[in-house]
């Protein structure tokens, strides 16, 4: 009997030891969010900078990504930087950076990323090619694509495109886990109305740098669906909110007269319609 008893105290033991060592109510870890990409998700120019990050990436506090992060309480890996391109994932994009995949763990649960503006320098040499050939060829209806013709479609497609593809099949196998989610860009232009002067290109120039974008944003549609990643298309919601808008209704700053140090670019509305449509993609 006695045996019997101390071995039935020794098991009350052991149980009390045990359900003190176990929290009564597990605290769940914060979901492990890492956003990569270029100025539009790190959202140059709009301040305040992000604190302990390159001065060089120009990355906002008030980026789509910490406004996600900071409504969901996620924990947020930010390494989104100005002028980021795809190579950028796979080597430091400079000196004080690290390859943006190095952000990326089994443990990732949300991955979300703005890219492709930048191979080929698309945006930057369109835009610089348009506003050059408007003030070479002034009185022109359509200088630029005169000039230039389907030489940075040809980029997107034959190059651009494959890159993003196989930039996304990587994220998937480095956080096998994650969800996926690539934001197309949302619209600079309108899609005939001159712009000038704060965006500088000839009328017939304007749908041509618009079906640029538009050729764009379907190469990054179909390197999602090719690679089972959820695409979000700002170019619906960024409709009538283009960088010609007045201020309180543009999403994307003008290239002159811009009311932040960064043009042609997102500015705090834009990066918070941004924000809003990854949540609607998270709940989704």
């Amino acid at each position: 009997m006695r045996i019997g008893t101390h071995r039935f105290g020794l098991g009350i033991v052991v149980s009390v030891i045990v359900a003190l060592a176990i929290p009564s109510h597990a605290t769940a870890s914060p979901i492990e969010y890492v956003n990569l990409g270029d100025s539009f998700g790190a959202g140059n120019g709009v301040l305040p900078l992000a604190p302990n990050t390159p001065l060089r990436c120009l990355q906002s506090e008030q980026n789509f990504a910490h406004l996600v992060a900071r409504e969901q309480g996620s924990s947020l890996t930010d390494v989104s930087c100005g002028g980021a391109a795809t190579d950028d994932f796979y080597a430091p994009q400079f000196e004080g950076t690290r390859p943006q995949f190095d952000a990326l763990s089994p443990s990732s649960d949300v991955v979300t990323l703005m890219i492709g503006g930048n191979d080929n320098s698309v945006f930057s040499g369109a835009i610089a090619a348009c506003v050059s050939a408007l003030a070479t060829h002034a009185g022109a209806f359509d200088p630029c694509t005169q000039q230039n013709g389907s030489s940075f479609d040809d980029k997107i497609l034959d190059s651009t495109l494959p890159a993003v593809r196989q930039a996304l099949r990587d994220i998937h196998t480095r956080a096998p886990e994650a969800k996926v989610i690539i934001i197309g860009y949302p619209w600079l232009i309108p899609a005939a109305s001159t712009c000038e002067p704060s965006v500088p290109v000839a009328l017939g120039d304007v749908p041509y740098l618009r079906n640029l974008q538009a050729t764009l944003n379907d190469a990054i549609r179909e390197a999602a669906a090719d690679t089972d990643t959820t695409f979000v298309d700002m170019s619906v919601a960024s409709e009538g909110h283009d960088s010609c808008q007045p201020v309180g209704v543009r999403w994307v700053e003008p290239l002159l007269f811009a009311d932040q140090f960064v043009p042609l670019h997102p500015n705090a509305l834009g990066e918070a319609a941004i924000a809003a449509e990854v949540t609607d993609a998270l709940a989704g």
